[in-house]
C-alpha cells in the first residue's frame, strides 16, 4: 500500500467513524420499522421538501419520541402547514429536530399549549420557549403521530435543521438507519432547451420534451426522436427514485450530466436555506410544471439562480458548434448509492438561428423591471427574475358586469418570481362605498380565486409571486356562513360542533364564548368543522346558558351566531 493509498484509506476510515458517531447520537422518532412516503429535497409546489415523511401504518396515534437530549424550543399549532408541531434544540449537536402533523402532544406539553391558547384567545399559536422551560431526554415520548395541517394522510414529518441557520439537512444522514434500498432511480424523460436568440433544437426555438419508454425488463430505451441542435442549448431530465418494498416515488439526490465524457453539470441536495427554497422554480422547467403538472429538472443554471447545490462547467450550458454527434450521458444516484445511467446523442447540425421579433417589453433578470399602462402597472424588483424574457400584457373587456375591471392577462406563459412583484389594476366602476370590500381575483376556468389586495389610487394593488395568470377586480359583501351541527345534543355530549365557511375572501377571524367566557375551538384546514369540548375547570359558572360565535372574513364582513343552552 503506497503512501497516497494509505492516506486515502485512513481518511475514509475517519469519515466512516465520524458518520457512525453521528448516527449513534440520534435515536428514532418512531418505534416502527422505518418506511418513507417522501424523502428530503423532493420537488414540491414552490419549495423543496424539507424533511422525510415516515409512514405510520396508515393510522394516527403512534408514539413519537425525541431523537436526542435537548429542550423544546418551539411549539406551533396551525390549521394548515405542519398542523401540530414540536421543535427540539440539541445543543451538543447544534441541531434542531422537527416533528410535524402530530395528532396530540404529551400531557405536559398539551397543558402548556392550551394555557397559551387561552391566554392568547387563539387556536393558532407559535410559541418560543427558553432552554430551561421544557427539557427532554433521548427516547422520551413527546406526542402521538397524526394527520393535522397540510397533510395528505397519516404520517410523521421529520426534519433535522442546523440550529443557527435553520437550514434543513437531509435526515437520512442521521436517522432511519435500518432502511435498506437497492432500487435505482427511475428515468422518465429528457428535455432539450434552445437558449433564446442563441440556439435551436430541431429547427425550433421551443423546448423539446421527450418521454422515455422502458423495455420489459424496465431498462430505459433510446430516444424516440432524433435531436439535431445548433448553438447554445440546455438539457433537462425527469426522474424519480424508488425504494425497496414501497410504491411511492421520491426525489433524486444526485444528478450528473456528461458531454463527450466530461461532466458539465452536477446537482446534489443535502441541505439548503429556506430563503432559497423558491429557487426550485428555476431548478425545474416551471412552464411545464404549471401547464402539465410535470417535473423536468434543468441541468443548466439560469443567471438569477443562486442555489448552492450545483457544480458545473459553463453553468451547464452546452455549445453545439460542430457538425458531429455529441455523446451525452446522465447519471442519477440516490442516497444509498444506487445509480441509473442513460446515454443519448445530440447531433450537431448547422441551422440558421432566426432573429427574434422585436420585444416591446423586454425584462432583464438583473434589473428592476416595470410595465405601465393607464389601467395596469407591473413592478418586478431587482433579484426576482431568474432569466430574461419578453413580457406580454393583454386585456379582455369585462362582460355582464361580473367584475369591476377588465380582465388582465399578466404574461402569456408562466414565469416564476423569486420573492414577489406587484400589480395594480384600475377599477373601471368605482361605485362601492366600502372600498375595503374590493379584491383582486385570479380568473380561472371553473372558479375564480380570491387574492385580495389593497385599494390604492382608484385601483387595487396586489403582490404576486409568479406571472402567467389572468386577474380582475371583484367584491365581497357576504359574511361567512356558520352552521350549527345538532345543537340540541351539545350539552348532553359535552361538545359544540359547527361548520364555518366563506366562499370568497376566506375566514380570517373567529371567536367562541359561553356566558361571555372565551372557549377554545379547534379545527384543521382539511375540514370546515370547528369543535369545542367542554372544559369544566374553565367554565366558572354552571350550568352554561348562552353560546355565541363570531366570524369575520378577509374584508371584514361579520357573522354572529347565538344559541341558548
Amino acid at each position: 500500500m503506497n503512501i497516497r493509498t494509505n492516506k486515502s484509506y485512513f481518511l475514509a476510515l475517519i469519515l466512516l467513524i465520524i458518520q457512525t458517531a453521528i448516527y449513534a447520537q440520534y435515536g428514532e422518532p418512531l418505534n416502527l420499522p422505518p418506511a418513507l412516503s417522501a424523502n428530503f429535497g423532493e420537488l414540491r409546489n414552490n419549495h423543496f421538501h424539507s424533511g422525510i415523511d415516515f409512514k405510520t401504518q396508515q393510522v394516527v396515534n403512534k408514539p413519537v419520541y425525541a431523537v436526542a437530549d435537548g429542550y423544546i424550543s418551539r411549539i406551533s399549532v396551525s390549521p394548515g402547514g405542519y398542523g401540530l408541531a414540536i421543535y427540539i434544540n440539541h445543543p451538543i449537536e447544534n441541531q434542531t429536530s422537527v416533528y410535524g402533523h402530530l395528532n396530540s402532544f404529551s400531557k405536559l406539553i398539551a397543558e402548556y399549549v392550551e394555557s397559551k391558547q387561552y391566554e392568547n384567545e387563539s387556536f393558532r399559536v407559535d410559541l418560543q420557549l427558553e432552554p430551561d422551560e421544557m427539557p427532554v431526554t433521548k427516547g422520551e415520548q413527546i406526542a402521538l403521530s397524526g394527520n393535522t395541517g397540510s397533510s395528505g394522510g397519516p404520517h410523521l414529518h421529520f426534519e433535522i435543521r442546523d440550529t443557527k441557520t435553520q437550514a434543513p439537512l437531509d435526515p437520512l444522514q442521521y436517522v432511519a438507519k435500518n432502511i435498506r434500498d437497492t432500487q435505482k432511480p427511475d428515468l422518465r424523460g429528457v428535455a432539450f432547451y434552445p437558449i433564446a436568440r442563441q440556439g435551436l433544437v430541431n429547427a425550433s426555438t421551443a423546448p423539446t420534451r421527450l418521454s422515455i419508454s422502458k423495455s420489459k425488463a424496465g431498462t430505459p430505451l433510446p430516444l424516440q426522436k432524433t435531436i439535431n441542435a445548433w448553438g447554445k442549448i440546455g438539457v433537462g431530465v425527469k426522474a424519480y427514485d424508488k425504494m425497496d418494498g414501497q410504491a411511492n416515488i421520491y426525489g433524486v439526490k444526485h444528478i450528473r450530466l456528461f458531454v463527450d465524457e466530461q461532466q458539465v453539470f452536477c446537482s446534489t441536495i443535502n441541505d439548503y436555506l429556506f430563503s432559497e427554497t423558491r429557487m426550485l422554480n428555476s431548478f425545474i422547467d416551471f412552464e411545464d410544471w404549471r401547464n402539465n403538472n410535470s417535473f423536468f429538472m434543468k441541468s443548466f443554471i439560469e443567471p438569477g439562480n443562486k442555489l448552492r447545490l450545483y457544480e458545473s462547467v459553463n453553468k451547464g450550458y452546452i455549445n453545439i458548434n460542430e457538425e458531429r454527434p455529441y455523446l451525452m450521458k446522465y447519471e442519477l444516484e440516490d442516497h444509498f448509492g444506487n445509480i441509473t445511467t442513460y446515454e443519448f446523442t445530440v447531433n450537431g447540425l448547422l441551422q440558421e438561428i432566426p432573429r427574434q421579433p422585436k420585444c416591446e417589453n423586454y425584462m432583464a433578470w438583473q434589473y428592476h423591471n416595470k410595465h405601465v399602462a393607464y389601467d395596469f402597472i407591473l413592478n418586478i424588483p431587482e433579484g426576482n427574475l431568474y432569466t430574461d424574457f419578453c413580457f406580454s400584457h393583454t386585456v379582455d373587456p369585462v362582460v355582464n358586469n361580473k367584475y369591476y375591471s377588465d380582465i388582465h392577462e399578466v404574461n402569456d406563459t408562466p414565469i416564476p418570481l423569486n420573492s414577489s412583484g406587484n400589480i395594480w389594476i384600475k377599477i373601471e366602476s368605482d361605485t362601492l362605498s366600502e372600498r375595503s370590500k374590493y379584491g383582486v381575483v385570479r380568473v380561472n376556468r371553473n372558479r375564480d380565486s380570491w387574492m385580495g389586495g389593497i385599494y390604492k389610487h382608484g385601483g387595487m394593488e396586489l403582490y404576486i409571486n409568479e406571472l402567467g395568470h389572468r386577474y380582475a377586480i371583484s367584491i365581497d359583501t357576504v359574511a361567512p356562513t356558520i352552521t350549527p351541527l345538532s345543537p340540541q345534543t351539545w350539552k348532553q355530549n359535552g361538545r359544540i360542533r359547527l361548520t364555518l365557511s366563506d366562499d370568497k375572501s376566506g375566514v380570517s377571524y373567529f371567536r367562541g364564548t359561553i356566558d361571555d367566557q372565551y372557549v377554545l375551538f379547534k379545527h384543521d384546514s382539511k375540514s370546515n368543522v370547528y369543535t369545542y369540548t367542554f372544559d369544566r375547570a374553565r367554565l366558572t359558572e354552571l350550568p352554561v346558558k348562552r353560546f355565541k360565535f363570531i366570524a369575520k372574513d378577509g374584508v371584514g364582513n361579520e357573522r354572529v351566531y347565538e344559541y341558548d343552552m
